[in-house]
Parts: structure tokens; sequence; C-alpha cells
């Protein structure tokens, strides 16, 4: 080689080296800034969850003011609200297109509600809030230091990673689901760096800093890999798909149904309150209230009711649907972990195992998140049953169709070939009819 070009060469790999330090360098201070933020604001909601439902435990009566507690909460966004209305939707819509901001009262907002739905009894989760926190504080980080508008899609994610690390204690989970939830059947890299750094130091943040703790659940054995134990596991994962397109349309039906009934929100979010506490007293339990911890807990050390699985999933599809603010993600946890807990005697496998299945695969059916419930699966219960995780995300994932709670989540590549989608279709759009063109037949 001729020794300019060489020398050109050599010019060029140390700018090259330089420009990579600089960009991970600018990553480590922007994704930690997230992290901070978002685990902080994740720490905060945590221990102030652990309280008011303390409170409601130790006051059953605070129930009969869910329907009091849901108007407020439905009168303070349709009257400051704004966008913050669309919860998660908006932050996926401003990362796709960039055609709305976050704004900062998303985080206010949706953590006073969702206090104020676990305080009165509805049954939501908790990842929702911790998302749209994320989202909000990352996007408001982003405006003070006047990062590019390339760099703000970026901290967006960093927002969704941070949140959802630091919520579940799942730092890996959390990097990949703010890329995997974009869209279906594709993950940014771009954002893969500053995702896990947002992550890992909002979990750090909220566990080492403010002391925040979460709870690991025992899955026992590891049944050896044989044939009849596979296919027990796939069949149990094509029902925890189909459980998972269950809970996602009935909460959009009713999302639907109650907003044609009852055109104020104020209202709709009222009777939606009534409704839970008639059923609560219909079916003489508690037990499908609030994030249903207990019921998971039952589902690896204990027994649960053959159709609790059900019964979480009806009260937690009411409650979301009338309005209330909440996430889904803890309520399919309780969902999935009760539903393996009831296959387990039929399919004769170790009920705590087929728990710990069901808990990641039906959330990872509604968020069509194969690869972070996977990793999930893997920081919450260990790795000896990674192959076992898989499977039932891979089966879960493609059984659960082209539908999801996050209406907004685009459709990148489709399921199955023989379903196929304009690109920019998301779930919301796929689900409605095709107009016709004039003059077509």
């Amino acid at each position: 080689m001729a020794p300019w070009r060489q020398k050109g060469t050599d010019i060029i790999e140390k700018w090259w080296f330089a420009a990579a330090w600089g960009t991970l360098l600018k990553w480590i201070v922007l994704g930690s800034g997230v992290g901070v933020l978002a685990g902080t604001a994740s720490a905060f909601f945590l221990k102030s969850l652990d309280y008011v439902t303390g409170v409601r435990v130790a006051n059953s009566w605070l129930l009969f003011l869910l329907p009091l507690g849901g108007a407020l909460v439905s009168y303070l966004y349709s009257r400051y609200g704004g966008s913050s209305s669309k919860g998660n939707n908006l932050i996926l819509e401003q990362i796709q297109t960039d055609s709305e901001a976050v704004p900062l009262r998303m985080a206010p907002l949706v953590l006073f509600g969702t206090l104020i739905t676990h305080l009165f009894g509805g049954s939501a989760g908790r990842e929702g809030t911790a998302v749209q926190m994320g989202g909000s504080l990352a996007e408001w980080f982003g405006r003070m230091l006047r990062v590019k508008p390339v760099d703000r899609r970026i901290l967006l994610i960093c927002g969704i990673s941070g949140g959802f690390g630091s919520i579940f204690g799942t730092p890996l989970a959390g990097t990949v689901f703010g890329l995997e939830v974009l869209a279906i059947g594709l993950i940014s890299h771009e954002a893969l760096i500053p995702a896990f750094i947002a992550s890992f130091v909002g979990n750090l943040t909220a566990a080492s800093f403010w002391g925040i703790t979460h709870v690991h659940y025992p899955i026992g054995e590891i049944p050896a890999l044989t044939m009849p134990v596979l296919l027990k596991v796939v069949l149990a994962s094509v029902l925890f798909g189909l459980t998972s397109t269950l809970f996602s349309e009935l909460t959009h039906a009713l999302k639907r149904g109650y907003t044609r009934l009852f055109r104020n929100p104020v209202l709709k979010t009222a009777v939606g309150g009534v409704v839970v506490i008639i059923l609560v007293y219909v079916l003489g339990t508690r037990d499908y209230l609030g994030l249903g911890l207990p019921l998971i807990e039952s589902s690896f050390t204990g027994e649960v009711a053959p159709f609790a699985f059900l019964g979480k999933l009806v009260f937690t599809s009411l409650t979301l649907g009338a309005g209330f603010q909440g996430g889904e993600v803890t309520p399919l946890f309780a969902i999935g972990a009760t539903l393996g807990h009831a296959l387990a005697e039929m399919l004769h496998l170790y009920a705590p195992f087929l728990a710990g299945l069901g808990f990641i695969a039906v959330f990872c059916g509604a968020a069509n998140t194969p690869v972070a419930c996977f990793l999930m699966g893997i920081e919450l219960f260990g790795g000896e049953g990674a192959v076992y995780f898989f499977i039932a995300c891979l089966v879960s994932y493609l059984f659960s169709g082209h539908s999801g709670i996050y209406t907004s989540q685009q459709i990148g590549i489709p399921k199955s070939r023989f379903r196929a989608f304009p690109q920019g279709t998301t779930l919301g759009t796929a689900r409605q009819p095709t107009k016709k063109k004039d003059g077509a037949h």
C-alpha cells in the first residue's frame, strides 16, 4: 500500500475510534441521566403504591369510593391532561413519527391517577405508570439539554427502558423491551447502548440508592427436556397466547363500549367503578382487586381457584376499559401465573414451573415482546429453564396474533406470511375495516 494511502487509512481509523468513544461517553451521560430520573420516579411510585395498598386492605370501605376517585382522575385528565390521555401509545407515536410531544405533566397525572386506582380497589398494574413517567421525564430532560430530534427519539426509548427495568428489577428485559415494543418483528439497534445504560442505571438507582426490593418467586424443579414435556409446554403456551388475545381484545372492546355509552369521560369512569363494586359482591371476593400479587404468590407457593385467571382478566379489563389509570403488565403476570397453576394438574407438570411460564408468556403475547419476556424469565427465575422460557414466549407470541395492549404498536413484520399490512400499520389501524376506493367493486 502506498504511504499516502496508509496514512489516510490510519487517520480514518483514529477518527472512527475517537467518534465511537465520543458517542459512548455522550450516551453514558444522557442514558444515566434518564436512568436516574426514571429510577427515582419508580422508587417513589413503588413506595407510594405499597402504602396505598396497605391502606386499602386495612379499610375495606374505601372500595365504595372507587367511582368518585375514578371520576376525579378522569376530570383532571379531561381538564389538564391534553394528549397525556393517550398514555403509553403517545410515547410510541412520538418515537415512530415525531408527531406529538410528550408533556411533562404526564408524569404527575399518571402517578396520581394510578395511586387513586389502587387506593380504592381498581384492578390495574404499574408498568404503564413507570413507562409514562420515564418517557415524560426523558422528554423533559432532552428539552432542557436542547438535544437534537434524533437524540430525543432515543431518549424516549431510554425512558421506556429505564421505567420498565427499574419498576420490575429486570435491567436486561427493560433494555430490550424499550427497543422491541415499538414494532412487531423489528428491534432498533441504534438505541441498544443508550437503552441498556438507562435501564441498568434506573434499576441501580431504585434498588441501591432508594432501597427498593423486588419479590422473586420460586419456580422450583425444572423438568427434564423430553418430548412429552415439550409437547405439554407448547400446548400450555398456545393457551397462554390465546388468553393474552382475550385480555387485549376484551379491554379494547370495553373501552369502545364505555365510550359509546357515556360520552362524558367523568361519568364513564364513575359507572365503571360501580360495575367493579357490583362484581365484587356478586362473586363474593376481593381477590381480584389491586395488582394481584397475592394471586401470583399463591400460584407459586400455594393453591388458587381453577378460574382465578379469568376473574383477574375480567376485573382488569373492566377497570382499564372504564378509563382508570394503571398498567396491564402485573395483572397479566397474575393471569398467566394462575392459568399456569390451573393447567398444571391437567398436564401433570409441576405447578410453580408452569406458573412461571405463564407469568412471562401471557405478558409476552399481549405486549408482542418475546425477546424481552424471555430475558425477564431468566432474570426472575434463573437460567436453568431458559429453553422452556424461550419456547413459551415464541409460541405465545405467535398465537396471540396481530393483537396487543398497545394500539400504537406498529406491525413491522407480520407474524404470518399469509397476512400482509401496508407500511406503518399499527395494531389499532389493523383492526379497522378497509375502505373501498372510489369505483371499486
